[in-house]
């Protein structure tokens, strides 16, 4: 990082520690633990897109393709200023960034904005970003081409390069925000599916948050899903008072058992035609 001008030596009061984090291949990811440095820093509002709203807005998708930035963050320069913030100690002294680093609260937001900026006129109508996932969809593949010059030119205007190797050209159907993006509609990742299938019983509040989330990425998929989830909700309500346990009950029981089931049968989801009027 240092030969790439990533980092730079640092003089810096703020230290962040630094955590290795296991890769699925094995190896090991530097990531520096913002936590303490997050605690203290002024939000920024920027809204993200809703995943619905992305996932609705590939009506008549048959040709797809992601882009994928190369090493997204770290090519948006970090303000002067705000470089020793981002200081992280090593065995081999003091450095700060001097780009932006993964693990800063305001990073996504202020990716998402970069990318709305720059994808401006083109997101909505022939591509979608969110943060750093960029796909785009076209009815032909005539159109298909026009589209990818039209991104590949607003992207090199803006001197943001990609990694090759992860972008996926004209695909009829491919993974995208944890779904399955296909000609026919939209359905779960039966990765995320198999998690949710092999998860066990919850011990603990965490374990039921855990479990929540991962079910709350396909609850539209679910008849009454609001319903089945209640019980659980509630444990996560009751969970704000003071010295409260888990107390699992026979409804919990039937709220997961249910949700589980469900996820294994749920069918392809039409994508809504914003031109047909809604009942």
């Amino acid at each position: 990082m240092l030969d790439q001008e990533i980092i730079s030596p640092s003089k810096s009061p703020w230290a962040s520690p630094v955590i290795l984090v296991p890769k699925k291949d094995g190896s090991l990811r530097f990531c520096v633990d913002y936590r303490k440095l997050n605690t203290v820093t002024i939000r920024d509002a920027y809204l993200l897109p809703r995943i619905n709203d992305t996932l609705d807005s590939l009506q008549q998708a048959k040709f797809l393709l992601t882009l994928d930035l190369r090493s997204g963050y770290w090519q948006v320069e970090m303000d002067k200023d705000s470089r020793q913030k981002t200081a992280f100690v090593t065995h081999k002294g003091l450095f700060e960034f001097n780009v932006m680093p993964f693990g800063l609260t305001n990073a996504p937001a202020t990716f998402q904005r970069l990318m709305d900026i720059v994808l401006a006129g083109l997101k909505w109508q022939c591509c979608l970003v969110y943060i750093d996932d960029v796909v785009i969809f076209s009815p032909t593949f005539v159109q298909h081409m026009t589209d990818l010059e039209k991104v590949f030119q607003a992207l090199q205007a803006a001197n943001l390069t990609l990694k090759a190797a992860k972008c996926q050209f004209c695909r009829r159907e491919m993974r995208y925000l944890r779904h399955i993006i296909t000609q026919n509609g939209i359905k779960p990742d039966p990765d995320l599916i198999k998690s949710v299938t092999n998860f066990p019983q919850p011990q603990k509040i965490k374990d039921v948050q855990s479990f929540l989330v991962l079910t709350g990425y396909y609850c539209r998929f679910i008849k009454d899903c609001s319903k089945i989830v209640e019980p659980l909700l509630q444990q996560l309500r009751n969970s704000q008072q003071v010295n409260h346990q888990l107390k699992w009950s026979k409804e919990c029981t039937n709220a997961f058992e249910t949700l589980k089931k469900r996820l294994t049968n749920v069918p392809i989801m039409n994508t809504p035609n914003f031109e047909q009027p809604f009942i």
